[in-house]
């Protein structure tokens, strides 16, 4: 006797030392909320989903024990016998007549999350949700750089507390009215010996064939509430403005259908100088379009006329992009340099077959600042300079363009 008890602790040791811990398996700490618990299995789920993974065992295998570890621990009674006494704990309290988890198969775990029959329904005749469609802003500088960042939506989910139910204490009735069937068939006479069959929705279930006595408190009965939910979000380097992610069966939920898909539309941000250092860059404030970058860039009048000068712009990376003249080069205004490899740089699903990276370019437009007014003095020393050049080599312009003289109006 006191053999088999050594042998049967013996097993029990063994399997719990070769579970996975619930936490890493789901990728959590122990502290984590049960916010954080949801989102995880919610990720983790679809990801080892065997409709996504056919004939991959180990993904089947995964999408049970991840549905394992979230029944324990979204649990608050199970979760601290877990937290106290491990795998085997969990397991001696089930057999001693504990109150076990809610669901046994993790497909029932995945309907009861995503709606539908546990699958994914893109294919065959399960009905489907409509899909979802949002934009989410993100400044440019992460469209230059690429980012891992999230953004939060509001959605219909899954009454967690009723299971989808829309029932207090779980019990669900089939109509009486209807029958289970949603809608009632009634005949109305148009004359002597004619009927017509009118299909209508019953108003006794509201078309849903079920009645409950005791409506959840938190649904009040309508099986579904609106929560706020988290995505990750994977912005690309060079990615397009507009372009679409999908994040498969994302969308609103329901008990009667298979969630649609969430679809994202990346779209730029309003430049706004950030209070991080590395938001405070020239390049916050650059424009795009397309894989080029444009910037305006301001000179004084000696700057444009004179030249010797050096303007340092700080790009969106940090990286310093120089622009200057030397003495004596003259800028005209609305003059656009062009300096190729420093706009956006391409996506790599648009990139020249055999480059590994490529660049647009960066067009920088001069505009010249006049002086509003001048000192005396120096409105004499400027005008004796250009009167004497204009004297020695300069062109009337007047003259050379053809017009009528004012004396020739008189």
């Amino acid at each position: 006797m006191l053999l088999r008890i050594g042998l049967l602790l013996a097993c029990l040791l063994s399997l719990a030392l070769c579970a996975e811990d619930f936490y890493k398996l789901l990728g959590l700490n122990k502290d984590a909320s049960e916010r954080d618990i949801k989102k995880a299995y919610r990720t983790l789920s679809k990801k080892y989903h065997p409709d996504k993974n056919p004939n991959d065992k180990g993904a089947h295998d995964k999408f049970v024990a991840v549905a394992e570890a979230y029944e324990c621990l979204i649990d608050e009674e199970q979760r601290r016998i877990y937290d106290q006494y491990g795998h085997e704990g969990l397991e001696q309290h089930k057999r001693g007549g504990g109150r076990p988890g809610q669901h046994h198969d993790p497909f029932d775990l995945f309907r009861s999350f995503f709606g539908g029959s546990g699958h994914f329904g893109h294919g065959g005749g399960e009905r489907r949700g409509p899909n979802m469609e949002v934009r989410v802003a993100v400044p440019l500088r992460d469209f230059y750089n690429g980012r891992e960042t999230e953004f939060t939506i509001e959605k219909q989910a899954i009454c967690s507390t009723c299971e989808g139910t829309g029932s207090a204490d779980g019990q669900v009735d089939t109509c009486n009215v209807c029958g289970g069937r949603g809608v009632r068939i009634q005949r109305q006479q148009l004359a002597p010996g004619l009927f017509q069959q009118v299909q209508t929705t019953c108003d006794a279930c509201g078309g849903q064939g079920k009645k409950i006595k005791h409506a959840c408190p938190v649904c009040h009965g309508s099986r579904v509430v609106r929560e706020p939910e988290t995505h990750e979000l994977h912005v690309e380097r060079g990615m397009p403005r507009g372009v679409r992610i999908t994040y498969e069966n994302e969308a609103d939920e329901s008990p009667d259908w298979v969630a649609g898909d969430l679809i994202v539309y990346l779209v730029e941000s309003d430049p706004q100088l950030g209070t991080e250092e590395h938001e405070k860059t020239d390049g916050t404030f650059f424009r795009r379009r397309g894989k080029d970058l444009f910037w305006r860039e301001v000179l004084s009048l000696r700057e444009a006329w004179m030249g010797d000068w050096t303007r340092n712009i700080t790009h969106l990376d940090g990286h310093i992009v120089q622009l200057s003249r030397k003495r004596g080069e003259v800028v005209q205004p609305n003059t656009v340099e062009v300096i190729e490899g420093q706009g956006m740089p391409i996506w790599y699903q648009e990139l020249p077959e055999g480059a590994e990276e490529a660049y647009g370019a960066l067009h920088v437009e001069y505009v010249v600042v006049l002086p509003d007014q001048m000192e005396k003095p120096m409105e004499k020393d400027f005008w004796s300079v250009w009167d004497k050049w204009r004297k020695k080599k300069g062109v009337d312009l007047l003259k050379d363009s053809g017009r009528p003289t004012p004396h020739d109006e008189l």
